[in-house]
């Protein structure tokens, strides 16, 4: 702890007075998330337009104070509400995880626009930023605090309350503000009280301006030069972020405490620690990462990631073309070709080195797409990984030191690292690198990709201004880390020719892994979590580590791309360029403009930003079309990228071929001894009962939806559990199936589960449908069932990237098993189409396509014929039966049709305010007073309608 002579009073009111700025920009983005659900990432960025509008009015043309200042804000306000209408409104239903990309995108254009205003005068660039108030005061009233207060931190002490007062009264007071609130937090509910949320979107972003542009003025005027405001951006920006993220996205007041905290946390330890100016950004990471961690878990979004480019299916009468069948690799040869002539004929070594640097940042961006296309987690920090991947295999490459240190008396650990070969380095500190991702991945653990984006923004901060720094990596070095090309197999390296063919053979490797899992059950499994955590989970998918296992990935593709463009530039820069937070929204970009999602679009990408503005090098437009400008209008007009227009060409192809051919018969459905399952799992021989819980109970905030539920299902019985909506049926089952915290025992063939994960509970021969039946929009149904199949046992990592015979062989297995499994069930026209695209009655069939890829020996499901036809609702039945037999497995099924669960049940419980009222046979059940009263009514045509006279032997 530092002692009270290194904390001065002049000390704590700077930090207060800076982190009051801070705590204002926080402010701005808790406005702007509370009310739209979006983190604006360009809250610093928005305030640049109208500061720098401000000094060039006031210095440059000689404007009176009190003339400019409305004009500024009113130009900032009125941005604002520019981006409103023109990006957040056209993207008004896009997943927020792209909003918050688009932010990105709006906080590049706003530092491009402020730079594009004319330029202060030399003689004029060097004055001070204009405030309000000027002078100097040592004295209030006649006493002496001990501090002076400059008139720019006087107009922050005056003006950062009052804006903060007034926001909170606005939101909470006024009915304009109420209805702003309103339509955050419900917006379906706010149109039916005639609140149209897009308006007040409007309201919310110009006002997020006008505070963005306040903020930004008072945080030059304490001490910036006009003509430095520009530079006030990622930062800043990050102390800001920090401090929302403190306050839980949600309080005016605790943004604006916290801010001021940071700011005296900063003050503080930048006149204590003078040699590390910028411990203070890896202190800030440590609080937004704890500050995440303790967020409490948020809903998870309902919204696909449709934006990703999608192709359509190959027809079956194409199938048994070969140029068809290879067409992906026919063009992969082709563009490889093209990248192996492309030094020969162009021979300058300054555009080798610029095509090698493509390749760099393209395998870069395909982690990016790994991350955020796959898992649906957005990362803002990819450079940092890229740039520790860099440093790493220096650092290996030369040797490394190592001294832990001493525990008491004891040396922990002291020796050295010899040398290694430039290859090995960089796959080592790849390895490396992808487990620190996956520690700083751990945020994702509790939230999705919204935070974890602030989380990785921070990191890339802390990586640039403090950990390139640490002796470890920089070995005393300055500016940059020496990192030699070596020789591979006698074959230098020493050209720049000789070295982009090495790179290309690395992107070459790349690309191939990376597609190798996309089309695993290593992708299909990521995308799942991504889009349906719960199901997911139901078939034995562990989304912690799935989450993670993605992180790791794309920590490790970024740090493999950092490192081999470490050894083009021969020196790994410490700072300014390359592996800088700046370049990892660069590469976001690159993602996002080549096709998010896909492995070759990235690489489009990154030849459009990084290679189309180098042939116009005195174009200061170049590099606004291709990234900012340029990914907004992707964004907003062509959300698939690049390669949407790529499988748009590919797509007509097909199709046009597709067409001269003759129609190929469907394949004859097999019979159900095709379809044998294997590995049947074991249930005890003495087990009564399959399922049975005992004194189960589910609170919600105080709320108690379970209470104290016991039921039993025995083998290859099939239970009803019926009840009116609320009753707590779905709660119930939830709990049985570990998707919810809960109270009481839980006993699975025989096996107390309670405490286990949903998977692990699926693993043991629990299988799971819900109500809404979403599945997996954006995975075929092919991949729906391969996914299901992860339960006899998960795909490898390292063996499906790497390819081993072992892999590939499981592989054609698992698909041949879901091709019989599809084909049972009459899915075979259905099998490469998307589950988003099916109806509702088809993914019904899915789903019990999924139990049975999955062998379930218990079955719970919730609602099966909830959104189907009458006419499929009736023959829901007979299949619920025959499924129950092809498993050998017991059903407890959630249903409101009555005559459907009173035909088909063994037994039946009706559950109201969350107890069990009756159990028993369904004849008795639709008999009892309290069944009838509760459920059933008194209309004795309901009664009768609940299967009178059905017979329930089925088995």
């Amino acid at each position: 702890m530092l002692a009270a002579k290194w904390i001065t009073s002049q000390l704590v009111f700077n930090g207060v007075v800076s982190g009051a700025t801070i705590g204002l920009l926080a402010i701005g983005i808790v406005l702007v998330y509370r009310a739209t659900r979006v983190i604006n990432f360009a809250v610093a960025a928005m305030g640049l337009l109208s500061a720098a509008l401000m000094a060039l009015l006031v210095i440059q043309y000689g404007f009176p104070y009190w003339v400019a200042l409305p004009i500024s804000l009113l130009a900032g306000t009125l941005y604002g509400l520019i981006v409103e209408l023109t990006v957040v409104r056209r993207l008004f239903k896009a997943p927020r995880v792209i909003l918050l990309i688009a932010t990105i995108g709006v906080a590049q254009l706003s530092q491009a626009l402020a730079m594009a205003l004319p330029d202060l005068d030399t003689d004029k660039s060097r004055e001070k930023f204009p405030v309000p108030l000027s002078g100097e005061w040592d004295k209030f009233l006649g006493i002496d605090f001990g501090i002076t207060v400059k008139g720019g931190q006087l107009s922050v002490i005056i003006m950062v309350p009052l804006i903060a007062v007034g926001l909170a009264w606005f939101l909470n007071r006024t009915v304009v503000g109420q209805t702003v609130k309103a339509s955050a937090e419900n917006p379906e509910l706010a149109r039916l009280s005639a609140i149209n949320p897009k308006v007040a979107s409007s309201l919310v972003w110009a006002i997020a301006g006008l505070v963005a542009s306040i903020a930004v003025m008072l945080l030059a005027g304490i001490g910036a030069s006009s003509s430095s405001v520009g530079s006030l951006g990622p930062v800043t920006l990050t102390r800001a972020m920090a401090a929302a993220v403190i306050a839980g996205m949600v309080s005016f007041p605790r943004a604006l405490a916290a801010g001021v905290a940071i700011g005296v946390l900063e003050s503080v330890l930048r006149f204590n620690y003078l040699d590390q100016p910028s411990l203070i950004d890896a202190v800030a990471f440590l609080f937004v990462l704890a500050a995440v961690w303790t967020q409490s878990r948020r809903a998870a979004e309902t919204s696909t990631f449709s934006f990703a480019p999608k192709s359509r299916p190959i027809p079956d009468e194409l199938k048994s073309v070969w140029w068809v069948r290879h067409l992906g690799a026919l063009t992969a040869c082709a563009l490889g070709l093209l990248g192996v002539a492309l030094p020969f004929v162009v021979t300058q070594p300054s555009r080798i080195l610029l095509y090698a640097q493509v390749m760099a940042f393209a395998i870069c961006a395909i982690s990016v797409s790994v991350l955020t296309g796959w898992s649906g987690q957005l990362s803002l920090g990819q450079m940092a990984f890229a740039g520790l991947g860099a440093l790493s295999a220096a650092a290996l490459q030369r040797g490394v030191e190592v001294d832990i240190g001493w525990f008491g008396d004891t040396r922990l650990l002291k020796g050295s690292l010899p040398g290694m070969h430039m290859v090995p380095a960089m796959v080592v500190a790849a390895a490396a690198v992808a487990g620190i991702a996956g520690v700083v991945g751990l945020g994702s653990l509790r939230v999705r990709g919204l935070l974890l984006a602030v989380t990785t923004f921070a990191f890339g901060i802390a990586a640039e201004r403090y950990l390139y720094d640490r002796p470890i990596f920089s070995n005393g070095e300055s500016g940059s880390v020496p990192f030699p090309r070596e020789p591979i197999g006698g074959i230098s390296l020493t050209t720049q020719r000789s070295y982009y063919m090495f790179m290309l053979v690395v992107l070459f490797v790349v690309v191939i892994i990376v597609n190798r899992l996309r089309r695993s059950a290593v992708g299909w499994s990521t995308i799942a979590v991504r889009d349906n955590e719960n199901t997911a989970s139901a078939y034995t998918v562990a989304a912690t580590r799935t989450k993670l296992r993605a992180f790791a990935v794309s920590g490790g593709l970024a740090a493999l791309g950092g490192a081999v463009l470490g050894g083009l530039l021969e020196n790994v820069p410490l700072s300014g360029r390359y592996y800088v937070v700046s370049e990892s929204l660069s590469v976001v970009a690159m993602a996002v403009i080549g096709g998010l999602g896909t492995v070759a679009g990235p690489v489009l990408g990154a030849i459009w930003i990084v290679g189309v503005p180098a042939f116009f090098p005195e174009s200061g437009m170049a590099p606004l079309l291709t990234s900012s400008l340029g990914l907004l209008v992707l964004l907003m007009y062509f959300p698939g990228g690049f390669m949407q227009i790529v499988f748009s060409v590919r797509d007509a192809l097909l199709a046009r071929a597709a067409a001269r051919r003759p129609p190929v018969a469907p394949t004859p459905k097999p019979a159900a001894s095709a379809v044998a399952l294997r590995d049947r799992r074991p249930v005890p021989a003495d087990a009564t009962a399959w399922l049975s819980t005992s004194n189960l109970a589910v609170t919600y905030g105080g709320v108690r939806a379970v209470n104290d539920v016991s039921v039993r299902v025995g083998p290859r019985e099939i239970i009803g559990l019926i009840g009116t909506n609320g009753a707590g049926k779905t709660s119930f089952m939830n709990a049985v199936g570990g998707f919810v915290p809960c109270t009481g025992g839980v006993e699975l063939l025989g096996e107390n589960v309670a405490g286990l994960s949903s998977d692990r509970r699926a693993g043991l021969g629990m299988g799971r449908t819900f109500q809404a039946a979403t599945l997996f929009p954006e995975l075929t149904v092919r991949e729906t069932v391969l996914v299901a199949l992860e339960g006899r046992g998960h795909t490898g990592l390292l063996s499906t990237a790497i390819g081993t015979p072992g892999a590939r062989r499981n592989a054609r297995a698992r698909r041949a098993e879901a091709d019989d499994l599809i084909s049972f069930l009459g899915l075979g026209r259905y099998a490469t189409a998307s589950i988003s695209d099916l109806s509702t009655g088809t993914r019904r069939i899915v789903e019990l396509a999924g139990l049975l890829a999955l062998n379930a020996r218990v079955l719970c499901l919730d609602e099966p014929t909830a959104g189907v036809a009458q006419r499929e609702t009736e023959a829901f039945g007979p299949m619920i039966v025959q499924l129950c037999k092809e498993l050998d497995a017991s059903v407890l099924m959630i249903e409101h049709d009555m005559p459907l669960i009173m035909s088909i049940s063994d037994r039946v419980y009706c559950l109201e305010q969350g107890a069990v009222i009756a159990e028993g046979k369904p004849a008795d059940i639709r008999n009892d007073p309290r069944v009838v009263a509760s459920y059933l009514g008194l209309d004795e045509r309901a009664i009768a309608r609940s299967g009178a006279g059905a017979p329930a032997e089925h088995l």
